[in-house]
Protein backbone atom coordinates (compact mmCIF):
# COMPACT_ATOMS: atom_id res chain seq x y z
CA UNK A 1 0.00 0.00 0.00
CA UNK A 2 1.31 3.12 -1.53
CA UNK A 3 2.65 5.68 1.97
CA UNK A 4 0.53 9.08 2.18
CA UNK A 5 1.87 12.08 0.40
CA UNK A 6 3.00 13.67 4.23
CA UNK A 7 2.47 17.49 1.94
CA UNK A 8 -0.83 16.69 1.00
CA UNK A 9 -1.82 15.45 4.51
CA UNK A 10 -0.45 18.66 5.94
CA UNK A 11 -2.00 21.05 3.54
CA UNK A 12 -5.62 19.22 4.27
CA UNK A 13 -4.84 20.09 7.44
CA UNK A 14 -4.76 23.35 6.97
CA UNK A 15 -7.72 23.49 4.65
CA UNK A 16 -9.63 22.08 7.36
CA UNK A 17 -8.18 24.71 10.23
CA UNK A 18 -9.75 27.38 7.64
CA UNK A 19 -12.62 26.39 6.76
CA UNK A 20 -13.18 25.66 10.56
CA UNK A 21 -12.55 29.82 10.76
CA UNK A 22 -14.52 30.77 7.89
CA UNK A 23 -17.34 28.93 9.87
CA UNK A 24 -16.37 31.37 12.77
CA UNK A 25 -17.00 34.30 10.52
CA UNK A 26 -19.63 33.43 8.47
CA UNK A 27 -22.81 35.16 10.94
CA UNK A 28 -21.20 38.11 11.16
CA UNK A 29 -20.11 38.46 7.72
CA UNK A 30 -23.67 37.49 6.34
CA UNK A 31 -25.06 40.27 8.98
CA UNK A 32 -23.21 43.10 7.79
CA UNK A 33 -23.06 42.60 4.52
CA UNK A 34 -26.86 41.60 4.30
CA UNK A 35 -26.01 38.66 1.89
CA UNK A 36 -28.47 36.10 1.93
CA UNK A 37 -26.15 32.88 1.94
CA UNK A 38 -23.05 31.42 2.15
CA UNK A 39 -23.57 30.00 -1.29
CA UNK A 40 -24.11 33.93 -2.44
CA UNK A 41 -21.38 35.34 -0.64
CA UNK A 42 -18.90 32.90 -2.37
CA UNK A 43 -20.54 33.35 -5.68
CA UNK A 44 -19.13 36.88 -5.34
CA UNK A 45 -15.77 36.86 -3.76
CA UNK A 46 -14.68 33.19 -5.62
CA UNK A 47 -16.64 32.44 -7.93
CA UNK A 48 -14.60 34.27 -11.04
CA UNK A 49 -10.87 33.80 -9.74
CA UNK A 50 -10.12 32.56 -12.82
CA UNK A 51 -11.15 36.00 -14.75
CA UNK A 52 -8.69 37.35 -12.35
CA UNK A 53 -5.79 35.17 -12.84
CA UNK A 54 -4.63 33.95 -15.99
CA UNK A 55 -4.58 30.22 -14.67
CA UNK A 56 -3.50 28.58 -17.57
CA UNK A 57 -0.19 30.38 -17.98
CA UNK A 58 0.70 31.38 -14.86
CA UNK A 59 2.29 28.98 -12.01
CA UNK A 60 1.41 30.18 -8.57
CA UNK A 61 3.90 29.49 -6.39
CA UNK A 62 2.13 30.50 -2.76
CA UNK A 63 -0.94 31.63 -1.46
CA UNK A 64 0.42 35.21 -1.22
CA UNK A 65 1.08 34.96 -5.16
CA UNK A 66 -2.11 33.63 -5.43
CA UNK A 67 -3.86 36.54 -3.16
CA UNK A 68 -1.56 39.49 -5.26
CA UNK A 69 -2.65 37.91 -8.53
CA UNK A 70 -6.16 38.21 -7.40
CA UNK A 71 -6.34 41.46 -6.13
CA UNK A 72 -4.42 42.67 -9.26
CA UNK A 73 -6.88 40.89 -11.33
CA UNK A 74 -10.37 42.21 -9.20
CA UNK A 75 -8.73 46.05 -9.23
CA UNK A 76 -8.86 45.79 -13.31
CA UNK A 77 -12.27 44.67 -13.16
CA UNK A 78 -13.26 46.88 -10.59
CA UNK A 79 -11.74 49.90 -12.87
CA UNK A 80 -13.93 48.46 -16.05
CA UNK A 81 -17.12 47.97 -14.11
CA UNK A 82 -16.96 51.73 -12.28
CA UNK A 83 -19.25 53.17 -14.77
CA UNK A 84 -22.20 50.36 -13.17
CA UNK A 85 -21.72 51.22 -9.56
CA UNK A 86 -24.60 48.78 -9.25
CA UNK A 87 -22.62 45.80 -10.79
CA UNK A 88 -21.70 43.11 -8.26
CA UNK A 89 -18.03 43.99 -8.49
CA UNK A 90 -19.00 47.43 -7.51
CA UNK A 91 -21.20 46.49 -4.76
CA UNK A 92 -18.78 43.78 -3.70
CA UNK A 93 -16.10 46.21 -3.29
CA UNK A 94 -17.80 48.97 -1.41
CA UNK A 95 -18.92 46.23 0.68
CA UNK A 96 -15.35 45.44 1.24
CA UNK A 97 -14.07 48.59 2.14
CA UNK A 98 -16.75 49.07 4.44
CA UNK A 99 -16.45 46.13 6.67
CA UNK A 100 -13.17 44.70 8.11
CA UNK A 101 -14.39 41.32 9.04
CA UNK A 102 -15.27 40.75 5.19
CA UNK A 103 -12.08 41.93 4.65
CA UNK A 104 -10.43 38.94 6.88
CA UNK A 105 -13.02 36.63 5.69
CA UNK A 106 -11.87 36.94 2.25
CA UNK A 107 -7.98 36.82 2.91
CA UNK A 108 -8.95 33.46 4.45
CA UNK A 109 -10.98 32.37 1.67
CA UNK A 110 -8.64 32.83 -1.14
CA UNK A 111 -5.71 31.17 0.86
CA UNK A 112 -8.26 28.27 1.27
CA UNK A 113 -8.94 28.55 -2.53
CA UNK A 114 -5.16 28.45 -3.17
CA UNK A 115 -4.20 25.41 -0.83
CA UNK A 116 -7.50 23.50 -2.35
CA UNK A 117 -6.26 24.11 -5.89
CA UNK A 118 -2.24 23.81 -4.97
CA UNK A 119 -1.31 21.31 -7.23
CA UNK A 120 -3.02 22.91 -10.81
CA UNK A 121 -1.79 26.59 -9.91
CA UNK A 122 1.74 25.34 -8.56
CA UNK A 123 2.86 23.46 -11.10
CA UNK A 124 5.83 24.64 -13.20
CA UNK A 125 5.11 23.57 -16.84
CA UNK A 126 8.17 22.46 -18.86
CA UNK A 127 8.68 24.25 -22.40
CA UNK A 128 8.19 22.11 -25.27
CA UNK A 129 12.00 21.31 -26.32
CA UNK A 130 12.49 20.35 -22.54
CA UNK A 131 9.45 17.93 -21.90
CA UNK A 132 11.31 15.36 -23.10
CA UNK A 133 15.04 12.98 -21.92
CA UNK A 134 17.12 10.50 -23.12
CA UNK A 135 19.59 8.73 -21.05
CA UNK A 136 22.07 5.73 -21.18
CA UNK A 137 24.65 4.39 -23.71
CA UNK A 138 24.07 4.98 -27.90
CA UNK A 139 22.68 1.51 -28.37
CA UNK A 140 20.83 0.65 -25.20
CA UNK A 141 19.11 4.21 -24.64
CA UNK A 142 15.57 5.36 -22.91
CA UNK A 143 12.76 8.03 -22.97
CA UNK A 144 10.87 9.46 -20.45
CA UNK A 145 8.30 11.69 -22.12
CA UNK A 146 5.15 13.52 -19.79
CA UNK A 147 2.29 12.13 -22.32
CA UNK A 148 3.99 9.55 -24.86
CA UNK A 149 2.48 8.75 -28.06
CA UNK A 150 3.87 6.68 -30.98
CA UNK A 151 2.88 8.28 -34.44
CA UNK A 152 4.54 7.92 -37.26
CA UNK A 153 7.02 5.28 -35.38
CA UNK A 154 8.39 8.32 -33.36
CA UNK A 155 8.07 8.81 -30.07
CA UNK A 156 6.47 12.35 -29.04
CA UNK A 157 4.45 13.88 -26.44
CA UNK A 158 0.67 14.93 -26.70
CA UNK A 159 1.61 18.45 -25.83
CA UNK A 160 -2.14 19.45 -25.41
CA UNK A 161 -2.04 16.60 -22.40
CA UNK A 162 1.23 17.72 -20.92
CA UNK A 163 -0.18 20.38 -18.40
CA UNK A 164 -2.71 18.08 -17.17
CA UNK A 165 0.13 15.60 -16.41
CA UNK A 166 -0.68 14.49 -12.26
CA UNK A 167 2.30 13.39 -11.18
CA UNK A 168 5.51 15.76 -10.47
CA UNK A 169 7.56 15.82 -13.53
CA UNK A 170 10.92 13.67 -13.26
CA UNK A 171 9.82 12.23 -10.02
CA UNK A 172 9.82 8.79 -9.15
CA UNK A 173 6.14 8.99 -9.61
CA UNK A 174 6.29 10.30 -13.13
CA UNK A 175 8.51 7.43 -14.41
CA UNK A 176 5.84 4.44 -12.70
CA UNK A 177 3.02 6.34 -14.59
CA UNK A 178 4.98 6.63 -18.10
CA UNK A 179 7.68 4.07 -17.84
CA UNK A 180 10.28 4.60 -19.88
CA UNK A 181 10.16 4.18 -24.11
CA UNK A 182 12.33 2.23 -26.08
CA UNK A 183 13.49 4.35 -29.46
CA UNK A 184 11.72 4.06 -32.28
CA UNK A 185 9.84 1.03 -31.30
CA UNK A 186 6.55 0.99 -30.06
CA UNK A 187 7.64 -0.64 -26.87
CA UNK A 188 7.36 0.65 -22.97
CA UNK A 189 9.22 -0.67 -20.32
CA UNK A 190 7.14 -0.29 -17.00
CA UNK A 191 7.77 -0.13 -13.35
CA UNK A 192 4.34 -1.68 -11.49
CA UNK A 193 6.36 -0.60 -8.14
CA UNK A 194 9.09 2.24 -6.78
CA UNK A 195 11.41 -1.10 -6.10
CA UNK A 196 10.61 -2.15 -9.77
CA UNK A 197 11.97 0.91 -10.96
CA UNK A 198 14.66 0.78 -8.62
CA UNK A 199 16.47 -2.49 -9.48
CA UNK A 200 16.61 -1.58 -13.28
CA UNK A 201 18.04 2.07 -12.95
CA UNK A 202 20.78 -0.10 -10.71
CA UNK A 203 20.98 -3.01 -12.39
CA UNK A 204 20.94 -1.87 -16.04
CA UNK A 205 21.32 2.10 -16.79
CA UNK A 206 23.96 2.37 -14.01
CA UNK A 207 25.88 -1.06 -14.28
CA UNK A 208 25.95 -0.39 -18.57
CA UNK A 209 27.92 2.70 -17.66
CA UNK A 210 30.76 0.65 -16.20
CA UNK A 211 31.34 3.54 -13.53
CA UNK A 212 32.72 2.19 -10.29
CA UNK A 213 31.98 5.38 -8.80
CA UNK A 214 28.04 5.39 -10.08
CA UNK A 215 27.61 1.77 -8.55
CA UNK A 216 28.03 3.02 -4.78
CA UNK A 217 26.48 6.65 -5.54
CA UNK A 218 23.22 5.23 -7.18
CA UNK A 219 23.09 2.83 -3.77
CA UNK A 220 23.08 5.64 -1.88
CA UNK A 221 19.99 7.11 -3.83
CA UNK A 222 18.20 3.87 -3.83
CA UNK A 223 18.64 3.62 0.07
CA UNK A 224 17.38 6.99 0.66
CA UNK A 225 14.33 6.83 -1.63
CA UNK A 226 13.27 3.57 0.03
CA UNK A 227 13.00 5.46 3.36
CA UNK A 228 11.65 8.61 2.28
CA UNK A 229 7.95 9.07 3.44
CA UNK A 230 6.65 9.73 0.05
CA UNK A 231 9.11 7.74 -2.70
CA UNK A 232 6.99 9.13 -5.56
CA UNK A 233 8.22 12.81 -4.72
CA UNK A 234 11.84 11.84 -5.33
CA UNK A 235 13.25 13.24 -8.00
CA UNK A 236 14.81 11.12 -10.51
CA UNK A 237 18.76 10.74 -10.27
CA UNK A 238 19.17 10.70 -13.62
CA UNK A 239 22.06 8.62 -15.05
CA UNK A 240 23.72 9.04 -18.35
CA UNK A 241 21.71 12.31 -19.57
CA UNK A 242 22.10 12.62 -23.20
CA UNK A 243 21.35 16.13 -23.37
CA UNK A 244 21.54 16.00 -27.36
CA UNK A 245 18.78 13.43 -27.50
CA UNK A 246 19.30 10.38 -30.06
CA UNK A 247 21.79 12.20 -32.17
CA UNK A 248 24.19 9.18 -33.15
CA UNK A 249 27.06 11.38 -32.36
CA UNK A 250 26.34 12.42 -28.61
CA UNK A 251 29.20 14.91 -27.91
CA UNK A 252 28.73 14.60 -24.30
CA UNK A 253 26.59 12.91 -21.53
CA UNK A 254 26.57 13.84 -17.49
CA UNK A 255 27.24 10.87 -15.02
CA UNK A 256 23.86 12.19 -13.49
CA UNK A 257 21.55 15.05 -13.61
CA UNK A 258 18.70 15.94 -11.45
CA UNK A 259 15.52 18.07 -12.38
CA UNK A 260 13.97 19.73 -9.62
CA UNK A 261 10.47 19.43 -9.86
CA UNK A 262 9.54 22.38 -8.29
CA UNK A 263 11.70 24.61 -10.39
CA UNK A 264 12.76 22.37 -13.42
CA UNK A 265 16.03 23.76 -12.78
CA UNK A 266 18.96 21.15 -13.81
CA UNK A 267 21.75 20.04 -11.65
CA UNK A 268 24.76 18.13 -13.14
CA UNK A 269 27.10 16.00 -11.68
CA UNK A 270 30.26 15.26 -13.17
CA UNK A 271 32.58 12.44 -11.86
CA UNK A 272 36.10 13.60 -13.07
CA UNK A 273 38.73 11.23 -12.24
CA UNK A 274 42.29 11.58 -13.23
CA UNK A 275 42.23 7.95 -14.99
CA UNK A 276 39.97 9.16 -17.18
CA UNK A 277 39.58 12.85 -17.55
CA UNK A 278 43.40 13.69 -17.33
CA UNK A 279 46.16 11.09 -17.43
CA UNK A 280 48.34 11.33 -19.87
CA UNK A 281 49.43 8.25 -21.69
CA UNK A 282 52.37 7.59 -23.95
CA UNK A 283 54.71 10.58 -23.16
CA UNK A 284 57.97 8.86 -22.42
CA UNK A 285 59.41 10.19 -25.79
CA UNK A 286 58.03 13.76 -25.59
CA UNK A 287 59.00 16.94 -24.66
CA UNK A 288 57.54 18.72 -21.58
CA UNK A 289 56.63 21.65 -23.89
CA UNK A 290 54.28 18.89 -26.11
CA UNK A 291 53.07 16.91 -22.91
CA UNK A 292 52.20 20.41 -21.11
CA UNK A 293 50.30 21.12 -24.69
CA UNK A 294 48.85 17.90 -24.48
CA UNK A 295 47.52 18.61 -20.66
CA UNK A 296 46.29 21.86 -21.87
CA UNK A 297 44.33 20.40 -24.70
CA UNK A 298 42.67 18.12 -22.14
CA UNK A 299 41.98 20.90 -19.82
CA UNK A 300 40.49 22.92 -22.32
CA UNK A 301 38.23 20.02 -23.29
CA UNK A 302 36.89 19.45 -20.11
CA UNK A 303 35.86 23.46 -19.74
CA UNK A 304 34.43 23.45 -22.71
CA UNK A 305 32.57 20.66 -21.87
CA UNK A 306 31.00 22.22 -19.12
CA UNK A 307 30.44 25.80 -20.47
CA UNK A 308 28.64 24.10 -23.43
CA UNK A 309 26.35 22.29 -21.02
CA UNK A 310 25.38 25.72 -18.93
CA UNK A 311 25.14 27.74 -22.21
CA UNK A 312 23.49 25.15 -24.66
CA UNK A 313 21.47 23.05 -22.07
CA UNK A 314 21.07 25.81 -18.78
CA UNK A 315 22.99 22.93 -16.71
CA UNK A 316 24.76 23.79 -13.47
CA UNK A 317 27.45 21.29 -13.32
CA UNK A 318 28.96 20.29 -9.67
CA UNK A 319 32.15 18.41 -10.76
CA UNK A 320 34.48 15.73 -8.44
CA UNK A 321 38.05 14.73 -8.77
CA UNK A 322 39.52 11.97 -6.97
CA UNK A 323 39.75 13.86 -3.65
CA UNK A 324 35.77 14.32 -3.73
CA UNK A 325 35.15 10.80 -5.14
CA UNK A 326 36.89 8.81 -2.32
CA UNK A 327 34.02 8.90 -0.45
CA UNK A 328 30.56 9.05 -2.58
CA UNK A 329 28.56 9.64 0.72
CA UNK A 330 29.34 12.98 0.89
CA UNK A 331 28.98 13.52 -3.18
CA UNK A 332 25.53 11.99 -2.25
CA UNK A 333 25.08 14.63 0.51
CA UNK A 334 25.43 17.29 -2.27
CA UNK A 335 22.78 15.34 -4.56
CA UNK A 336 20.42 15.74 -1.49
CA UNK A 337 20.17 19.42 -1.27
CA UNK A 338 18.44 18.96 -4.96
CA UNK A 339 16.27 16.18 -4.19
CA UNK A 340 14.31 18.13 -1.25
CA UNK A 341 11.77 20.68 -2.15
CA UNK A 342 12.15 24.21 -1.22
CA UNK A 343 10.19 25.78 1.69
CA UNK A 344 6.70 27.44 1.21
CA UNK A 345 6.82 31.26 1.43
CA UNK A 346 5.46 33.74 4.34
CA UNK A 347 1.81 34.06 4.70
CA UNK A 348 0.65 37.32 3.37
CA UNK A 349 -0.04 40.27 6.11
CA UNK A 350 -3.72 41.71 6.58
CA UNK A 351 -1.90 45.02 6.05
CA UNK A 352 -1.38 44.50 2.37
CA UNK A 353 -5.56 43.68 2.27
CA UNK A 354 -6.09 46.86 4.29
CA UNK A 355 -4.16 48.99 1.80
CA UNK A 356 -5.54 47.44 -1.17
CA UNK A 357 -9.68 48.44 -0.26
CA UNK A 358 -7.92 51.96 0.60
CA UNK A 359 -7.95 52.65 -2.61
CA UNK A 360 -11.00 54.54 -4.07
CA UNK A 361 -11.32 52.78 -7.29
CA UNK A 362 -14.85 54.27 -7.72
CA UNK A 363 -14.13 57.41 -7.88
CA UNK A 364 -13.03 58.75 -11.27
Amino acid sequence: MAKRDPEKTARNKIIDELTAKLQGMEAEVLKKTRIDSVHSLHGKIGGKFADYIDIKNEVITSADHFISSWLQGYEKRVLEMRDYPDSPECETFKLLQKYKVFKEYLLVFLERTYLRNYEALSKLRPAIEDSEIWIGQENASYGLLITPRFPNDKWENDKSEIRHFDKKYWTIGHVLKTGLVVPDEFEIMTFPTVDDYLKFFKNVIVRNSGSAYEKPIAQHYIDYVKGHENPESVPLLIPEFRYDGLLKKHKYRLDFTIIQSDTLNKVGFELSPWSSHGHLAKTASLTNKEINEMAKDNFEKEMRKHRDFFKKHGVFVMIYTDTELADTKAIFEDMKKYLEPKTAGKQLKFHIMEDFFKKDLLKK
